[in-house]
């Protein structure tokens, strides 16, 4: 049967998918009605942030799961390009560093991405995500139209902006828009050329189509270098402060279109040495629900922190380190457990949107598994030949680690004491030149502590030919402001009393290697003898040395591995790595935090789990048998010396501190 004219094309319509005709997605600024569009009807966002860097990938799911039964249709993460590529042109995006499965999660549950690509992301991140490696060219000008930056910047987007471009929601993804820098205004370089490269460059792998947008802080000051034509101006301010005229500060730049505070505060950063900073959820609420009212879009920023596992955690200025928890006192904890905080926002976003049907996924068991004895394996000094991969090299004056091509961790320096210091010497660091704590030591003999910007003389004792050990450990990159240039190791000559100390031998340790690969245990049994609770603390320091002890879980016991914290009863500083995985720092002699969250996954049923640790100052193993303890209880709030809070702008941290 033959169809002609009208009543053919009518039925060969009728036989087309209807998706044939539906329009592609989009995703755009309606600067008339004051709102984002979103596949050509007004949209709002109500969005948490996540950092998948410091969330273990198992976890991703439930923590994505729980931001959306909050009511979230929204999520907002960084990208630390430190994290991706190690060293020049080796990337990894493998395993917990599988961003393209994070964001095809996010999809999956029905949550839009924010995405931040920096390069620079800030984030209490070490460096502020930047690699390390880029300070090779040691006057290098970071965040600028620095020749030598540009051509980094330039290659990881390369790599970078083709593995997103899939994902943006004009091409089928999640991805609504795409931040470019972050807080630029905040910085001194006020570099437009830059800024408008990095326009240039996302446009060209990206398109025309994306929204791309900036944040900077809620002041006038702030927009003026920050932001840029091409982008998209927002602002970020916390709770407790003025929100009209937080959103005036944004309508300076942007006089008409959406409303938007992309970090709106949660909670606040911590560091060593200070309170746990803790943000009241009455006032936060309060706040949440002014924003929500004026019909504003919002990130709240944690919504997650997470965890800063191994050493990558930031600083600020003057120089203070952030700790191994990023729990921010955030809606969901560092481990993902759900707060009175949770409930209390959601309860908000009950009154502007529809939330989701269904059980909020609960928190996870947490388990006691006690005390786990230590035993004592060897010092640094002694453990040389098995940590230093690379071996000694020689130098007439300390080198720092850019110079020995290591990014994190610890460096071993060794000199001789060129004179007899009969009589207590000073040892010191004129130019505040340890980067970031130095561990010294004469023959072997614990002689102090040299810390930046705290204790740069230390007074010491010996005879010509002695020799020096100086451990120099890297506690964090800063991560804002003017000195992200943050060079480490001994980066200044040290002196001894008046003449300047030479003639070193330079140790690169690759301690995560060692430990990973068992070299430190091949010939130490791991069968300490019983204790019960350690002794009274030691008050002298010890050389900085390596412990070890293991535990087993047995495989009939239903649910378990499960979630658990290890505390260090009476020990006092250093780093812990558990069946290999290094966790992170642990400093309870200085606080607030005491426990280090324990993800199941680390741990085994079928094998004894292994527990080394390098304590740095002093063990309570020196005064009989000294144990770890894991506990179902965090805690992260016990500080036992304080100093002046950070605090980055006080008009937009109103009320949190």
């Amino acid at each position: 049967m033959e169809f002609r004219g009208a009543a053919a094309a009518v039925l060969l319509l009728a036989l087309i998918p209807a998706t044939v005709f539906s329009a592609a997605p989009s995703f755009s600024v309606d600067y008339k009605r004051n709102s984002f569009l979103k596949d050509g009807e007004r949209f709002r966002y109500i969005s948490g942030s996540i950092h998948y860097s410091r969330i273990p990938r198992v976890y991703w799911k439930d923590r994505l799961l729980k931001m959306y039964m909050a009511g979230l249709n929204a999520i907002q993460t960084y990208i630390p390009w430190n994290f991706h590529e190690p060293t020049p042109g080796s990337y990894d995006f493998s395993g917990d560093r599988d961003l393209e499965h994070f964001l095809q999660l996010c999809q999956d549950l029905g949550l839009v991405v924010i995405l931040r690509p920096g390069p620079y992301i800030c984030a209490e991140w070490d460096m502020g995500g930047l690699p390390t490696w880029l300070l090779k060219k040691k006057d290098i000008v970071l965040r600028s139209s620095d020749p030598a930056y540009i051509a980094a910047v330039d290659k990881w987007m390369g790599k970078l902006l083709p593995m997103i471009k899939p994902y943006l929601y004009q091409n089928g993804g999640p991805i609504i828009t795409v931040q470019v820098e972050n807080e630029y205004g905040s910085y001194f370089a006020c570099d437009f050329d830059y800024l408008r490269h990095l326009i240039r460059l996302y446009r060209s792998y990206l398109g025309d189509e994306v929204v791309l947008f900036t944040t900077d802080g809620a002041r006038v000051s702030y927009l003026k270098c920050g932001s840029i034509q091409g982008a998209y101006a927002t602002v970020d301010f916390g709770a407790g402060g003025n929100v009209t005229a937080a959103f005036e500060a944004q309508r300076h730049a942007e006089p008409h279109g959406p409303l938007v505070n992309s970090e709106f505060y949660t909670g606040w950063l911590d560091h060593w040495g200070e309170p746990h900073a803790v943000v009241s959820t009455a006032i936060l609420v309060k706040s949440l629900n002014e924003i929500l009212e004026v019909g504003a879009n919002v990130n709240l920023y944690m919504f997650i922190g997470g965890t800063n596992f191994g050493y990558w955690n930031g600083a600020n200025t003057p120089y203070a380190p952030q700790p191994t928890s990023y729990d921010y006192d955030a809606p969901l904890t560092e481990a993902g457990d759900l707060t009175q905080k949770y409930f209390a926002i959601r309860d908000v976003i009950k009154k502007y949107r529809k939330i989701p049907d269904g059980m909020v996924p609960p928190s996870t068991p947490k388990y006691a598994y006690g005390q786990v004895p230590m035993k004592k394996l060897r010092t640094v000094a002694e453990s040389l030949d098995i940590l230093s991969f690379s071996g000694p090299v020689k130098s007439t004056y300390p080198l720092t680690f850019t110079d020995m091509k290591q990014a994190f961790g610890f460096m071993q320096y060794q000199t001789v004491l060129p004179v007899d210091c009969i009589n207590p010497t000073p040892l010191s660091s004129p130019l505040n030149g340890v980067r970031d704590r130095a561990y010294v030591s004469v023959d072997g003999v614990v002689a102090g502590i040299l810390e930046r910007d705290k204790a740069i003389t230390i007074n010491i004792t010996g005879k010509a030919g002695s020799r020096l050990d100086i451990l120099v450990e890297n506690l964090g990159r800063v991560n804002f402001g003017k000195d992200i240039n943050d060079f480490k190791g001994l980066v200044y000559n040290l002196t001894l009393g008046a003449s300047v100390l030479a003639n070193w031998t330079v140790y690169s340790l690759s301690i995560d290697e060692a430990v990973k690969g068992g070299l430190l245990l091949d010939t130490v049994s791991l069968r300490p003898p019983k204790t019960t609770t350690p002794k009274t603390p030691p008050t002298k320091l010890s050389p900085p040395a390596f412990y070890a002890g293991s535990f087993s879980i047995p495989d009939d016991i239903p649910d378990l591995p499960q979630d658990t914290y290890i505390q260090f009863p009476d020990w006092r500083k250093g780093q812990v790595w558990i069946n290999g995985f290094n966790l992170g720092r642990y400093w309870p002699s200085r606080g607030p935090q005491i426990t280090l969250f324990v993800p199941a996954y680390l741990l085994s049923t079928s094998a004894p789990n292994n527990i080394t640790v390098l304590e740095l100052e002093a063990s309570p193993c020196s005064s009989g048998p000294c144990a770890v303890e894991f506990t179902n209880t965090p805690n992260i709030n016990a500080t036992t010396r304080f100093t002046t809070p950070f605090i980055r702008d006080p008009l937009n941290l109103q009320g949190l501190l």
